[in-house]
Parts: C-alpha cells; sequence; structure tokens
C-alpha cells in the first residue's frame, strides 16, 4: 500500500510538471512568431489544454490503450478510461492525467510549425483531430501491449516516435499544404529571415520545458521505486547539454555567430532524440545523442527552408527529424541490444521499421487534417488576416499595448503644456492624426 501512495504521488507530479511544459511551449512559440501573432499561439497552446485534453479523455485514451484483437485500434474504454487494468501498483487516474499530458504535448509541436497563416478554428479541428485518432492510433501501435510494432519489439520508452516524431511530421505536411508566410520565400527560392519577437521570453520557454522533460523522461516509469529513475534523469541532462553545445559551436563556425535561436532548439533536439532510449543507454551515448542531435537540427532546418516549407519556430527540425532519429539511435545505442554495443542487428531494423510508418502515418496525418479543415471550417487565414495579425484578427487584443503604455503615465508627466504654454496632443490623438 506504502508503494501505492508513492506512486500516486510521484506520477501525479510528473503529470503536472509534463502539462507546465505546456507553458514552455506558449512563451517559446511566443518568443520567435511575430509580435502580431503572440496571443494566438498563446490561444492555441489553451486549445490543446482544453479541447485537447477532453476529447483524448472520452475517444483517444480508448483508441490508444484499449485492448484489442487485431494489433491496429484499441476498442475499449470510450468515455470511462479510469476503467483500464494496470498491471503496476497506480490508481488508473494517474495514469490517465499522465497521458492527457503526453497527447497535449504533441498536439502543441504542430502548434509552431503552422503559426502566423492558420484559421484558428482550424486549429481547434486539428486539436481534436491529433488527440482523438492521430497520436492514439500510431501511439496504440507502439505502447500498447496489444499493437503490432510493441509485439515487433519496438522500444521507445518515453515517445521519441510516439510523440516527438509524429507531431513533427505532421506539422511537416500542415506546413506544406497550409504554404508559407506572405514574403517569407523569394522568387528564386532564397529564403527571408523574419526576426523572433523576443529571444528572452523563446529562451524562458524553453528552460520550461527543459525541466518539464524530466517528468516526461523519468516520470514515464510510473513507479517511484524504480531504479532507473536516477540513469534516466542524468541522460535527459546530459543530452540536452550535448545538443545544445553543438548548435552552440557549429552556428558559431558556420555562421559566425552563437545564433541564440539554434542553441535553443539545439537543447531542444537532445532532449527530443534521448527521449526513446533515456532508459535502455549508457551516459556516455546520451551525449553522443545529443551531439548527434545538435548537428542535425541545423541542417534539418536548411534544408526544410530549401525546399519551401516555413516553419517558424523550427518544429519539423527539432521534434520530426530528430524523433526519427533518437528512434533509430536506441537500435544503436541499447546496452542489451544496440547494434554498437553488442552486434545485434535486429532491434536497429525494428526501430528503422517503427521511424518509417510513425513518419508516414504523421504525413497522412497531417494532410488528411488539411482536407478536413478546407472543406469545414477553412484552412489558412486570409491574406488582410495575414498583414494585420492573427492577434486582432481571431482575438481581438494585441500582445503588448504601446498606447496604454503612454495613457497610464502619471499625469504630473504631462504638465509639459501647462509650464510651456505650448498645446500637445495626446499620445491617441497624436496615433489618429498620424
Amino acid at each position: 500500500m506504502k508503494l501505492m501512495y508513492l506512486n500516486t504521488i510521484w506520477v501525479v507530479l510528473a503529470a503536472a510538471m509534463v502539462l507546465f511544459m505546456e507553458g514552455g511551449f506558449s512563451l517559446l512559440e511566443a518568443g520567435f512568431v511575430r509580435t502580431k501573432n503572440a496571443v494566438n499561439v498563446i490561444m492555441k497552446i489553451f486549445v490543446d489544454l482544453t479541447v485537447g485534453a477532453l476529447a483524448f479523455w472520452l475517444i483517444g485514451f480508448a483508441i490508444m490503450f484499449g485492448k484489442d484483437k487485431f494489433g491496429m485500434i484499441g476498442t475499449t474504454l470510450f468515455g470511462h478510461p479510469e476503467n483500464i487494468a494496470l498491471s503496476i501498483q497506480l490508481p488508473s487516474a494517474a495514469y490517465v492525467l499522465f497521458q492527457i499530458g503526453f497527447a497535449v504535448a504533441c498536439i502543441s509541436i504542430v502548434s509552431g510549425a503552422v503559426a502566423e497563416r492558420m484559421k484558428f478554428k482550424a486549429y481547434v479541428i486539428t486539436a481534436a483531430l491529433i488527440c482523438i485518432i492521430i497520436y492514439p492510433l500510431s501511439g496504440h501501435w507502439i505502447w500498447n501491449e496489444h499493437g503490432w510494432l510493441a509485439k515487433l519489439g519496438m522500444k521507445d520508452f518515453a515517445g521519441s516516435a510516439a510523440i516527438h516524431a509524429l507531431g513533427g511530421f505532421t506539422a511537416f505536411a500542415m506546413a506544406k499544404l497550409l504554404g508559407p508566410r506572405k514574403g517569407r520565400f523569394n522568387s528564386d527560392g532564397s529564403a527571408n529571415v523574419f526576426a523572433p519577437s523576443n529571444i528572452p521570453l523563446a529562451s524562458a520557454g524553453a528552460f520550461i520545458l527543459w525541466f518539464g522533460w524530466f517528468a516526461f523522461n523519468a516520470g514515464s516509469t510510473l513507479d517511484a521505486s524504480n531504479s532507473s529513475l536516477a540513469s534516466i534523469a542524468i541522460n535527459t541532462m546530459l543530452a540536452g547539454a550535448a545538443g545544445g553545445t553543438a548548435a552552440l559551436f557549429l552556428t558559431m563556425k558556420k555562421f559566425g555567430t552563437a545564433d541564440p535561436s539554434m542553441t535553443i532548439n539545439g537543447v531542444l533536439s537532445g532532449l527530443v532524440a534521448v527521449t526513446a532510449g533515456c532508459a535502455y543507454i549508457s551516459q556516455w551515448a546520451a551525449i553522443a545523442i545529443g551531439v548527434i542531435s545538435g548537428l542535425i537540427v541545423i541542417y534539418a532546418t536548411l534544408f526544410v527552408d530549401s525546399i519551401k516549407v516555413d516553419d517558424p519556430v523550427g518544429a519539423v527540425a527539432v521534434h520530426g527529424f530528430n524523433g526519427v532519429f533518437g528512434t533509430i539511435a536506441v537500435g544503436l545505442f541499447d546496452k542489451s541490444e544496440g547494434l554498437f554495443t553488442t552486434g545485434n542487428v535486429h532491434l536497429f531494423l525494428i526501430q528503422l521499421l517503427g521511424a518509417s510508418v510513425v513518419v508516414v502515418w504523421g504525413l497522412l496525418g497531417g494532410a488528411f487534417i488539411a482536407k478536413v479543415c478546407e472543406r469545414t471550417v477553412g484552412f489558412r487565414a486570409s491574406a488582410r488576416e495575414e498583414e494585420e495579425g492573427l492577434d486582432m484578427s481571431y482575438h481581438g487584443i494585441p500582445a503588448y499595448n504601446e498606447l496604454e503604455r503612454f495613457t497610464d503615465m502619471p499625469t504630473s508627466l504631462f504638465n509639459f503644456e501647462e509650464t510651456t504654454g505650448i498645446t500637445v496632443s495626446s499620445p491617441k490623438e497624436r496615433v489618429r492624426t498620424e
């Protein structure tokens, strides 16, 4: 009974940390997009936490974890996820809460890639469909004991494939079909850089995500007494640090500056890549995986730009490409079955198959969502809405109200007229007349 209490506390706390990562996503994306779209990306994260969470609880959880005769889709637990039978000492409610955090994270990966030009209503549909069918179905194949990839022996401890690669390539398909932001690419194929609105804000988001990742990975043990908790946590730390280090040094060499956005994404790439194997690899392997992922994210970002896919936050490179790499890396570095550690090729081939399946499913899922949106509420924002900014177009409020900043100043600061006899207009009047 004592273990049940400890596990409950551990998993509920881990679930809360994973859900707190949504704050990281919102700050990261708000900092990477332009100011006129900052409110919109935060509102999309609220959609993930509201619509997405309810959709997964009601339908998606059953598809993912329900019983299944054919290894393809769950057919029980609809509307009653609490009825799941667990083989561990943990209340079903704690398990369901933790899984909701994972589902919500998968949607948020898509949010950044389609930022600044997607209809808000279309994103509501996107969040629902990802949590109802896209994420749960491939998650069933990988994480349900009845799933066909699970039966083959695929290893994905905390979701490099099930969450990150899936979210990244769903995002890739949607960003491709949505088209780039106006002015992002020139007729000769070259790209124009849209400067992020607030790098310190994005950095704060990255720090929150890094913090939450310890629960994302170590929390997946679902067991407070698990002896691998500490090794999972240190592997998570080392991979993130190595990814950021590699990206930092490469940008200094390649571009001549220490690029903050690439360093941020290098850290996140290391965390993404180690997520699949954090429980199965050594600390040196975690560092190697982190270094490689930090290099991948830069070249993947350049590749995505070269094919004119507009991804404002780098979600495809961070989550898609490094989710695939991290999944395959398990087959290379796994201490008991890895190709590099034991010479055994079997697990490597299974991981390669699993990663390929997830990529294809993500691309198909993204295309399906885009088609549904086009035929219902529309997919892309109008040219006027995009030009004005989605904050005002869809939410009626800017992220930073500059007019209020002036009009809220103490009245004593506006006594210039009385002391000099020179008439001046108010800040609001000047804006209107200009």
